[in-house]
């Protein structure tokens, strides 16, 4: 019997950043709507399957003013078991992962600046998100 394979090709229209806090999500996502004006809140947990069967639950924060997104996530899955599941594993540093997605080009850039310039942010870097494998978590 021949089999026929489905290829679907998604649109990343998005951007990354890690970012390395020793904040708790609720504190930094506070300490982001203050900085930046805008109002992240707490959304139901996003579950994310992995392939040996393991799902796994993720806190994660929402904005979406006008036609801007602005989500923060954190890394590590809620039941964290030491050096697995994170939600970008080729960057298993990062606590928290921030997306942003507009069409205007100075929006990420103005919530990039505006984030470096919160105290309980130690750093926060770019993601490409062409050369990740682990893009496809961003997909719902």
């Amino acid at each position: 019997m021949k089999k026929n394979k489905l290829l679907i090709e998604y649109d990343y229209d998005f951007e990354l950043a890690g970012i390395i806090s020793t904040s708790k999500g609720y504190k930094l996502a506070w300490h982001i709507n203050r900085e930046l004006g805008v109002n992240l809140v707490r959304q139901p947990d996003l579950s994310v399957g992995f392939k040996d069967n393991q799902e796994r639950l993720y806190t994660f924060y929402s904005c979406e003013p006008g036609l801007n997104r602005l989500k923060l996530f954190k890394n590590k899955p809620m039941d964290y078991e030491s050096g697995k599941y994170f939600l970008v594993p080729e960057f298993p540093r990062f606590d928290f992962i921030i997306l942003t997605a507009s069409e205007n080009t100075d929006f990420t850039m103005m919530v990039l600046q505006g984030i470096k310039q919160i105290q309980a942010v130690e750093l926060i870097a770019p993601i490409p998100v062409t050369s990740l494998k682990s893009k496809s978590n961003f997909i719902f």
